[in-house]
């Protein structure tokens, strides 16, 4: 028997069997989604109340799509402010609302877990979304980042399609970043020596560490560079050390960390994970400040990081127009929305229409100042 079922926490999933369902996919692994709700990170405390919604054929989970229930907008990348806004001068309450994503992480994933053959346990997530956001206590529901045929099958039963822009590196199977930079137009390849030669002239060197390789002493020291960053944003971090040494632990074949050091001593760091096909940079930090540090440790270095591995594809995290000069192109990613206020929706979805019509325009406009040579120059 086919049932639908609410979960606030993984705890009652086996791994294995949660697993079965992503595809290898390191941000929707059962141990990274679980350590983000057991460390407090992303918990009913933090805003982040997670609803699991799943599918089950008697005891065995068929499918399931992340759900959490919000009270605030922090940590989703996809903006919704102003519709809050506009809910909150008419005297409506827009939170909390319905949230399908993966918590302080804009990489576009499956939002609808299931093996890829199994079309009606896709088609039953989306349908039972919409009717617990009608039924429940919330204005809204939104799935951020989801593949392009989960987007289609959504805004096919009453989802608007939303789009907003990232900047993403392609392998084209470089020898080394050199082989990389010699395709890049003279500015731009100029510009980019520049910067790394000025930190070699510095003191500044790296090296790539596995997740088994980052000892306790180097998670805490990892910990500092991302809380102190966030700080001189005037922010708070999202994440905290329990949740770093608990990935660490349980998925370290997916995780490197760059690690920077001035002469000998260690001054930055960023993490990503993989899972040999797509590198997913998100989180970068330091203690000190040196010119074009932040550029060598979020971007080079992960793109040394792919070259040298194989690596297809560099996902550097949301906005950017300042990767583009680093040879990140824009590509169009989406989000789908469904509101439960009939006037509203339908201001949005006009809105959404005229916007879409300008991230069009606007990725042309990139795509007109790429960074690579153009005919001319080869």
């Amino acid at each position: 028997m086919t049932t639908l079922k609410i979960l606030e926490s993984l705890a009652g999933v086996a791994p294995a069997d949660w697993n079965a369902l992503v595809d290898g996919h390191p941000l929707l692994r059962h141990e990274f989604l679980h350590a983000l709700h057991e460390t407090g990170c992303a918990s009913e405390k933090s805003g982040w109340s997670p609803q699991y919604l799943t599918l089950w054929d008697g005891k065995k989970i068929r499918a399931a799509m992340p759900l959490y229930v919000k009270t605030h907008s922090y940590g989703e990348y996809v903006f919704d402010w102003a519709w809050a806004d506009a809910y909150n001068r008419h005297g409506l309450d827009y939170y909390p609302k319905l949230l399908s994503a993966l918590p302080f992480t804009p990489c576009t994933t499956s939002r609808l877990l299931s093996r890829p053959e199994d079309t009606e346990a896709r088609v039953l997530l989306v349908e039972g979304a919409l009717k617990l956001a009608e039924e429940a206590e919330v204005s809204s529901l939104h799935v951020l980042f989801p593949l392009e045929a989960e987007a289609e099958l959504m805004t096919t039963r009453g989802m608007m399609l939303r789009k907003t822009v990232q900047f993403h590196w392609t392998n084209q199977g470089y020898a080394d970043f050199d082989a990389f930079l010699a395709t890049m137009s003279h500015d731009k390849r100029k510009k980019i020596k520049q910067e790394r030669r000025k930190l070699r002239e510095a003191g500044v060197t790296f090296q790539h560490l596995r997740g088994a390789e980052i000892t306790p002493e180097l998670w805490r020291f990892w910990n500092r560079c991302y809380g102190h960053t966030y700080r001189e944003h005037h922010s708070t971090p999202y994440l905290n050390l329990k949740f770093f040494e608990r990935i660490g632990a349980t998925m370290p074949e997916n995780i490197v960390l760059a690690l920077g050091q001035v002469n000998g001593e260690n001054i930055c760091a960023s993490l990503c994970l993989h899972d040999g096909k797509t590198l997913y940079g998100r989180y970068w930090g330091a203690i000190g400040y040196l010119s074009g540090l932040h550029f060598e440790t979020c971007y080079y270095q992960p793109l040394e990081f792919c070259i040298a591995e194989g690596i297809k594809l560099f996902e550097g995290g949301a906005q950017g127009e300042h990767k583009l000069a680093r040879g990140f192109l824009p590509v169009e990613t989406l989000s789908t929305h469904w509101l439960k206020q009939p006037q509203f929706a339908d201001a949005i979805e006009d809105y959404l229409k005229r916007e879409s019509s300008g991230i069009a325009k606007y990725v042309d406009e990139l795509n007109e100042h790429s960074p690579f040579k153009q005919a001319e120059e080869k």
